[in-house]
């Protein structure tokens, strides 16, 4: 008995094959940069602290009073489109002079009706998990002859990326990856927020910056806070007797794993989610308790937070 298969079912059968390889990668991953990366790996319990831990601590609690806290959601946030092996390519113009960076926005899979994020910024990041790879943009908009964008980066091998660029690239001032950090409605609504969070500030050092970051936009001479910095609960805090509301008890528990990383100068103390806009609905309200996400950081125990050394 003869197990040849006919040449136009072979052709048929190939084609089949690659599409569903195509469709359905064997190895795309769940989750951006490296489980190693200093948005990824947790803390040690034990992890040494800074000699002026207590000093950078009083500093942000004193810019939490004097300029609020809150969690950038609708606006100066990032909307992350995550894309399907077969989006089409466009060619995002970059207005400033860097013929590398160009190279790498010339084939972009950037949805036509992507919507980058409000506010001067312009954020949005699109990450294909079929190959890889991620870009980043900053001060993104689309005119009249196509997309052009200030700025940003292209991450490729995503999922073994440290989710730190070298200076000047990156869509962030510090160098961190721009969705590094930023929480996304599913960990808040799962109560699971597996990374660091990003947090912005507005009095940074100017000058200086420290590991992971790579480079700084802090204004504030001989002062601040510099960018790269990590707080962290204490591992021996008890989070569940801090009475704060679930989503922020979420980040509380993040906080003490993973740490909260200075990534941008920004207006207030000010912590990143999703940015939800593209979908037509807002689910922080939901998620938080309360629209004003100054209120859901009312309990938030930053006189609790720890310098963790570099």
């Amino acid at each position: 008995m003869s197990l040849a298969v006919p040449r136009a079912r072979r052709r048929l059968l190939c084609g089949a094959l690659l599409a569903a390889a195509l469709a359905v990668p064997a190895s795309a991953p769940a989750a951006p940069f490296s489980p190693q990366s200093p948005w990824n790996a947790p803390l040690a319990s034990g992890a040494p602290l800074a000699p002026n831990s207590a000093a950078l601590v009083a500093d942000l609690t004193r810019q939490v009073a004097e300029h609020g806290a809150w969690i950038n959601t609708t606006s100066y946030s990032t909307p992350i489109y995550k894309v399907a092996w077969n989006q089409p390519r466009v060619k995002v113009v970059l207005d400033r002079y860097s013929p590398p960076l160009q190279a790498d926005f010339n084939a972009v899979p950037l949805p036509p009706d992507a919507r980058p994020a409000a506010g001067w910024d312009r954020h949005l990041v699109v990450w294909q998990p079929h190959s890889d790879t991620m870009w980043e943009f900053w001060g993104l908009q689309k005119k009249a002859d196509g997309w052009h964008t200030s700025w940003g980066a292209k991450l490729p091998q995503t999922s073994r990326h440290s989710g730190v660029l070298p200076a000047p690239f990156g869509a962030t001032a510090s160098g961190l990856a721009l969705a590094g950090g930023v929480m996304r409605p599913f960990e808040l609504a799962e109560r699971n927020i597996p990374h660091a969070l990003a947090l912005g500030l507005p009095d940074v050092t100017a000058g200086a910056f420290t590991a992971p970051a790579t480079r700084t936009d802090g204004t504030l001479p001989g002062g601040g806070i510099p960018e790269g910095t990590r707080f962290r609960l204490p591992a021996s805090l008890d989070v569940n007797a801090l009475g704060l509301q679930p989503a922020v008890k979420a980040m509380a528990i993040a906080a003490q794993r993973h740490g909260i990383l200075i990534r941008d100068v920004s207006g207030s103390v000010s912590f990143y989610a999703e940015d939800p806009t593209p979908t037509g609905s807002n689910p922080y309200p939901k998620l938080f308790g309360t629209g004003w996400m100054d209120h859901a950081l009312a309990r938030f125990p930053w006189d609790r937070l720890e310098v963790v050394a570099p």
